[in-house]
């Protein structure tokens, strides 16, 4: 086996600090990333970023045009997002419903109470909420290569700029959903958190495709 190297440490540093700031969007896609530039802000010499790059690349979240683009989703791939979405989340809130502890589902309560008043709130706000409702389920599962995997599929969700806008009724029914799911946890009913999930994410697959369609 290669003995670990100081570069190694380094390396993997800058790729979680660069993987973080695509995460949250707050590198944009389509928005290059200039090696100087990221050795200058992160203090790393050009070798680590380098590395850290053609990891990134690896996942997916850039490539390289004429020099480093962070990664844009295809509106065209939504299905297979959303599919993905399915498989990742279904799954792992079964086993958040074997495994979460009081602590955890009583967080999970405490977002809904706040989302149930979505229509008095951001968009931006709302949407935070949501997506901090499903990461934290896919938390409780315990699988942390599922929190790596939705942390891609949620980027690639987010930074789709579908052409979506909830309605009231669309709200509520999102917030009967997420009620369901979480009387699934409190029940510890693997089966039934699993199909309820995946019919939440069907449901709102079904919205994107018909605001496309329109659009």
């Amino acid at each position: 086996m290669r003995k670990r190297t100081g570069t190694d440490l380094i390396a993997g540093d800058v790729f979680q600090k660069l993987r973080s700031r695509i995460l949250t969007l707050e590198f944009k896609p389509g928005s290059r990333l200039v090696e100087d530039e990221i050795c200058t802000m992160l203090q790393a010499g050009r070798t680590p970023v380098r590395e850290a790059l053609l990891r990134l690349e690896g996942e997916g979240l850039v490539n390289r045009d004429r020099g480093w683009v962070v990664q844009s989703s295809d509106p065209a791939n939504f299905r297979s997002i959303f599919e993905t979405r399915m498989a990742i989340e279904g799954y792992a809130t079964r086993l958040a419903a074997e495994r979460a502890g009081p602590e955890g589902i009583a967080g999970l309560e405490e977002i809904l109470t706040v989302l149930e008043k979505a229509e008095e709130m951001p968009r931006s706000e709302v949407n935070r909420l949501n997506q901090e409702f499903h990461k934290r389920i896919v938390g409780l599962s315990g699988n942390p290569v599922f929190m790596e995997m939705h942390e891609r599929t949620q980027f690639r969700y987010w930074n789709l700029r579908l052409p979506v806008i909830f309605m009231k009724d669309q709200l509520a029914k999102s917030t009967e959903e997420h009620r369901a799911i979480l009387k699934a946890l409190k029940d510890r009913n693997p089966e039934m958190a699993e199909r309820v999930t995946r019919e939440h994410i069907e449901s709102t697959m079904s919205i994107v495709a018909h605001a496309m369609h329109d659009d």
